[in-house]
C-alpha cells in the first residue's frame, strides 16, 4: 500500500514513521508512506496556506488552492485509491473503515487545520471524510497517525501474526478478553485456572465468556444479538 500523508507540519511523522511496526513495514517495503507539505503548493513569496472565513468568525481557514494542487499532483491515476480528509465532521473510524481502506493500494490522508478546511476541496477531491472521536484536536496529524497503524495492521506481512489481528478487539464485534504473562502470581493476584490447564477448548470458551463480559460491562452497545450463539446469549442471561 502507498499512503500519501498531506499536511503543513510533515515532521510531526518522523518518529512515528521509524518506530516499531510500522517503521520495519516502511523498512522492508510492505509499506510506502509519503509526507507531504501543503505549503509547497502554495501560490505568491510567503506561501500562504491559510485566510479568513467569508461571512466572518474566529479562526483561519485552510485555502482550497494549495490542498486540491497537492492531492491532484500525488494521485496516482493507475492505482485504486481513495483520498480521506481528517475532520471532527466525518464518519467515526471504526475497526471495520480500517478493514476496508487497508482494499485500497493508495490512501491520500489530508491533515485539516485551524477553524476547517474550504469546503470546495471536499467537492473537488475527496472521497471520505472520516473523524476518529467526539473531540477536536490541533490538526489532522496525530488522525492520520491513527487511520495509518489501524489500516497498516491488515496488510501482509506487518504483524508477525495474522491471527493476531482477526482477535484484536472490536474484529469480532468483542472487546478482547483479558490477557496473562509470567508471572502466575503477583502480588496476590493468580493467572486464571482455566489458562494453566492446556485445555484448547476450555481455554477458548474462557476467553470468549470473558470478552462477553468486559463487552457488557464497558461496550455494551457493541453486543449485537444477531451474531450471538445460543451459548453466548445464555451466558449473557446469566450477567443481566
Amino acid at each position: 500500500m502507498r499512503v500519501t500523508i498531506l499536511t503543513l507540519f510533515p515532521q510531526i511523522f518522523r518518529g512515528f514513521l521509524e518506530e516499531s511496526l510500522i517503521g520495519k513495514a516502511v523498512e522492508q517495503g510492505l509499506l510506502k508512506v509519503d509526507v507531504v507539505d501543503i505549503r509547497g503548493y502554495a501560490s505568491g513569496k510567503h506561501r500562504v496556506t491559510d485566510d479568513t472565513p467569508f461571512g466572518g468568525g474566529v479562526g483561519m481557514v485552510l485555502k482550497p488552492e494549495p490542498v486540491v494542487e497537492a492531492v491532484e499532483a500525488h494521485r496516482l491515476e493507475k492505482l485504486k485509491g481513495r483520498a480521506v480528509l481528517l475532520t471532527p465532521r466525518g464518519e467515526l473510524f471504526s475497526q471495520p473503515m480500517a478493514r476496508e481502506l487497508s482494499a485500497f493500494q493508495q490512501l491520500l490522508l489530508i491533515c485539516g487545520r485551524y477553524e476547517g478546511v474550504d469546503e470546495r476541496v471536499t467537492k473537488l477531491v475527496v472521497d471520505q471524510e472520516i473523524s476518529i472521536g467526539d473531540y477536536v484536536l490541533m490538526g489532522g496529524e496525530v488522525a492520520a497517525m491513527v487511520v495509518v497503524e489501524a489500516v497498516a495492521r491488515y496488510l501482509p506481512g506487518v504483524v508477525g501474526d495474522p491471527d493476531s489481528v482477526a482477535e484484536d478487539s472490536f474484529s469480532s464485534g468483542l472487546l478482547k478478553y483479558p490477557q496473562y504473562t509470567r508471572p502466575r502470581e503477583y502480588r496476590g493476584l493468580e493467572v486464571p485456572e482455566a489458562l494453566l490447564e492446556g485445555d484448547h477448548r476450555k481455554i477458548e470458551r474462557w476467553r470468549r465468556r470473558e470478552a462477553l463480559r468486559l463487552t457488557l460491562e464497558r461496550r455494551p452497545d457493541l453486543i449485537r444479538p444477531d451474531r450471538l450463539s445460543s451459548e453466548d446469549l445464555e451466558f449473557l442471561k446469566g450477567h443481566l
